[in-house]
């Protein structure tokens, strides 16, 4: 290709990128242009919507009702702010609406978008305005269907209410003349609701439907709970407070300290309360009524538990001081036997200065519940404390008492180990001996060519432990704790040496065993013939193990597995 056709080429591919992005930016606008007339049809719509036909035909209603100045005057106010809505604020978002639609054809899109959110914000606040001028009107409009329709509901709910009066009239007694006066009221209220209606005074209407309301449903509450509240409180809980005084008056004779009950001070708080209720009542006020006057009879019932607890507590504490006593005169008479005992033995047995200590704080401990029980006692006799009160500090004491046997038992226990430990350390002294004496008799038996160092060693050392065991036992007084380190101290040299003694003597017969054995094969295998002169030099010199492991060693390489053989020919 020329250098002409070149340019030419590069010329053509610049045009044409120019076309398309020409046509890009045309597309780009003429989208954006008819998103923005969309919007605005839509708000202009919305703008149409604003006065609707339903606000003009209930003001036009409120018009035909108007027979009062007060209603006049409501009628002359939402009228004003109606024509204000109509002809100053419409035809301002009209004038707006072309204002955009000239920045829309200009292609002044920027500008648009902004007119659009401001003209959006005004059709709502206008919208806004009528919706709430709708509802005041409805108020009125609707008045009477709404009014009418909740004095109904309450006319049958009153009339209910009524019947069950009429029917139950014993049931309300004292306030019978406060009820009926309520119903008359009430009466009144319904006459003045179809006056009000008869000539529009809606302001009146309202407040004259609230007092029904408010009034017919404490009326109400009055007719379901009036008898309950009478019953309650002339019969129930006269009844409760009669029965408690006897009974209360009753226990005080036999013994029983219920001061702390503050009976008197809370029988006259409830008389005052109940006098406070039936004021109320007389009144048609019965707020909280029922909830005070069955806090009273749980009250009161809760003191028919608390008597019975006092009774079941004295019957508790009069077996438990019983019991109590007993328990510290034994623990006494065996705290008493302890130190005469502790006495005796301090001859003949050392004793560590904790264990006499412990000894001591379970005497002050016994001590402490001896007083503690005396001034129990006392409090019982000049009747100063209720005996639910007693009951528990007698449990109490019982659980200390208690304690104090476990460790007198533990301190017996103890005193008890001291002759039990002389006499088993003595026992084991025979035994330590006997085994000495065996292990020395199986030496001798076998004749062992020589006896090893170790084996005199271990026996000298046996023997001295048998001596100091003997050394503590001829002590006065025994220190049983160090007595005890020696016998076990003796036991196991003892063992020791008699272990000792086995593996010498069964070492060296097996050796010899196998020496003797690998005879057979000493002129036939020159390695044999060594091992035997090895194992023979080794048992001379009392190196019994050695010597066997020697000729086990060589035996090995001609009969695997010798060792068990000479083993079972040791045991037979």
């Amino acid at each position: 290709m020329t250098k002409s056709g070149i340019i030419l080429t590069f010329i053509m591919i610049y045009i044409i990128g120019i076309i398309l992005l020409v046509a890009t930016l045309f597309g780009i606008r003429r989208r954006t242009k008819n998103k923005l007339e969309k919007e605005l049809s839509a708000l202009e719509v919305l703008k149409n919507n604003i006065i609707s036909a339903s606000i003009l035909t209930e003001l036009n209603k409120v018009k035909s009702l108007i027979n009062n100045e007060y209603l006049e005057k409501l009628y002359n106010s939402w009228e004003k702010e109606f024509n204000q809505i109509k002809d100053f604020k419409i035809p301002g978002i009209t004038d707006k609406i072309l204002d955009i639609e000239t920045l829309i054809d200009e292609n002044k899109f920027k500008e648009a978008s902004f007119g659009l959110a401001q003209l959006e914000m005004d059709i709502s606040v206008a919208q806004n305005e009528v919706n709430i001028l709708l509802d005041n009107v409805k108020e009125i409009t609707m008045s009477e269907e709404r009014n009418r329709n909740t004095v109904t509901k309450l006319k049958t709910i009153y009339r209910e209410a009524l019947t069950k009066f009429n029917k139950n009239k014993n049931d309300y007694k004292d306030v019978i003349n406060p009820i009926e006066l309520q119903f008359e009221n009430i009466n009144k209220l319904f006459g003045a609701f179809e006056t009000a209606m008869e000539q529009n005074e809606y302001d009146n209407v309202g407040k004259i439907v609230k007092a029904l309301d408010e009034t017919i449903k404490n009326i109400v509450i009055v007719i379901d709970e009036a008898p309950t509240i009478i019953l309650m409180g002339k019969i129930v809980i006269p009844k409760k407070i009669s029965d408690i005084k006897g009974l209360y008056t009753k226990l005080k004779k036999s013994g029983f300290n219920l001061d702390y009950l503050n009976l008197d001070y809370n029988i006259s708080e409830t008389e005052k309360k109940l006098s406070d209720i039936f004021d109320r009542l007389n009144v048609l006020n019965l707020e909280d009524s029922i909830f005070d006057l069955k806090t009273m009879l749980d009250y009161f019932d809760g003191l028919f538990i608390d008597f019975d607890k006092e009774k079941s507590s004295k019957k508790v504490y009069e077996n438990g001081i019983y019991s109590l006593n007993e328990k510290i005169t034994r623990l006494n008479t065996v705290l008493k036997n302890i130190y005469v005992e502790i006495d005796s033995l301090k001859n003949t047995y050392t004793f560590n200065q904790n264990e006499l200590e412990v000894i001591d704080e379970i005497r002050k401990e016994l001590v402490s519940c001896k007083d503690d029980y005396k001034l129990m006692s006392d409090r019982t006799r000049t009747k100063s404390t209720p005996y639910s009160v007693l009951s528990n500090e007698c449990e109490s004491l019982s659980v200390r008492l208690n304690k104090i046997e476990d460790n007198i038992e533990i301190a017996l226990k103890s005193l008890s180990s001291l002759k039990e430990d002389e006499l088993r350390a003595r026992e084991q002294l025979t035994e330590i001996r006997n085994v000495i004496s065996e292990s020395k008799t199986k030496i001798k038996s076998y004749k062992l060519p020589v006896i090893p160092k170790k084996y005199f060693v271990e026996l000298e050392e046996s023997a001295m432990a048998l001596k100091e065991i003997i050394k503590e036992l001829d002590k006065k007084p025994i220190n049983i704790e160090t007595l005890n380190t020696r016998v076990d101290t003796g036991r196991d040299l003892s063992f020791k040496v008699y272990n000792t003694s086995n593996e010498l003597i069964k070492t060296c017969a097996m050796s010899e065993m196998a020496i003797v054995y690998a005879n057979r094969y000493r002129s036939t295998y020159k390695e044999i013939e060594q091992g035997i002169l090895k194992s023979e030099k080794e048992f001379w010199k009392g190196e019994y193990r050695k010597s066997l492991e020697i000729i086990l060693n060589v035996l090995n390489l001609v009969e695997p597995g010798i060792h068990e053989k000479l083993l079972k020919a040791y045991e037979k």
